[in-house]
C-alpha cells in the first residue's frame, strides 16, 4: 500500500467524519428548536413548532457552512454566521405588533433570537451549551409566566365611581375605608352632583384584586354611601401598555 492510497484512505475517513459530526450539530439544532418550538405551539404562539426548529436548524446550518468555508478558502469563520443576528433581528420585529396602543409579541421576538443562539452553539459544537440554554429557556417561558402574573395582579390599577351624601366622606376618611398608602391614590376628585349628592372619582394605583374588593365592601357598609363602581383596568384591558406573550 503506497503512500498516496493511505493520504486518500485518510481523507476519506476524515470526510466522513466531518460529514457525521455536521449531522450530528444538524440533527440536535432541529430537536431543541422543536423542544421550544412545541412549548410555544403549545401556548398558541405565532412562532411555533416548525418556525422555531427552521431557525434554529438554519442557524446551525450557516455555521457548519462559515466555518467550512473558512478551512477551504482561508477566510474568517465568522463572516457568514455572524449574519445571522441581524438576520433574526427582522424576523423577530415582523413578530411584534400593536394592536390598539398595546405592543405584544416581544417575548416571541427574544425566543426566536435566543434560539437561533442555541442554533448557533449547536451548528458550532458547543452541544452542551446549547442543551442547557434550551432547558433554561423552557425554564423561563413555563416557569416564570406565573410569577409574571402574580407580580401583574398585584400592581394592578382601578378606579372607584363613589356616589354619598355631601357629608358622608372626606379625603381622610375616604383614605382610611380604602385601606391604601397615599402614594397609591393617583387621583381623587370629589364634586357635588344632582340633588346635593356628593361625586367621587378616585384613582389606584398597585393595588392587588383582594384588596380592590374589600375596599368596595367597605365602602358600602359605610352609612350615606348610596352607590359604588368598580373599574378594574386588568380586567377590562389596559388603554396602554407592554404586553408579553
Amino acid at each position: 500500500m503506497d503512500w498516496q492510497h493511505i493520504r486518500e484512505l485518510l481523507n476519506s475517513e476524515m470526510a466522513s467524519g466531518i460529514v457525521s459530526s455536521s449531522l450530528a450539530r444538524l440533527l440536535l439544532a432541529a430537536i431543541l428548536g422543536g423542544v421550544i418550538g412545541l412549548e410555544r405551539e403549545l401556548r398558541h404562539r405565532p412562532a411555533g413548532l416548525r418556525t422555531n426548529m427552521f431557525i434554529c436548524f438554519g442557524a446551525a446550518l450557516f455555521t457548519i457552512l462559515s466555518d467550512a468555508l473558512a478551512v477551504e478558502h482561508l477566510g474568517d469563520h465568522t463572516r457568514i454566521s455572524a449574519q445571522i443576528i441581524p438576520g433574526i433581528g427582522f424576523i423577530g420585529a415582523g413578530s411584534i405588533l400593536l394592536r390598539g396602543q398595546v405592543v405584544r409579541g416581544l417575548t416571541t421576538a427574544a425566543s426566536i433570537w435566543a434560539v437561533a443562539a442555541i442554533g448557533l452553539a449547536a451548528g458550532g459544537g458547543l452541544f452542551y451549551a446549547a442543551i442547557i440554554s434550551t432547558v433554561i429557556i423552557l425554564a423561563i417561558l413555563a416557569g416564570v409566566k406565573p410569577l409574571e402574573e402574580a407580580y401583574r395582579a398585584r400592581v394592578q390599577s382601578c378606579t372607584f365611581a363613589v356616589t354619598a351624601d355631601k357629608d358622608a366622606l372626606d379625603l381622610d376618611n375616604l383614605k382610611k375605608l380604602l385601606g391604601v398608602r397615599a402614594n397609591q391614590i393617583k387621583r381623587a376628585l370629589m364634586q357635588e352632583g344632582p340633588e346635593g349628592l356628593l361625586k367621587l372619582d378616585v384613582q389606584l394605583s398597585r393595588v392587588s384584586r383582594s384588596e380592590i374588593s374589600q375596599a368596595a365592601a367597605r365602602l358600602r357598609r359605610e352609612p350615606g354611601v348610596h352607590e359604588v363602581e368598580v373599574a378594574d383596568r386588568r380586567r377590562r384591558g389596559r388603554s396602554a401598555g407592554i404586553r408579553t406573550d
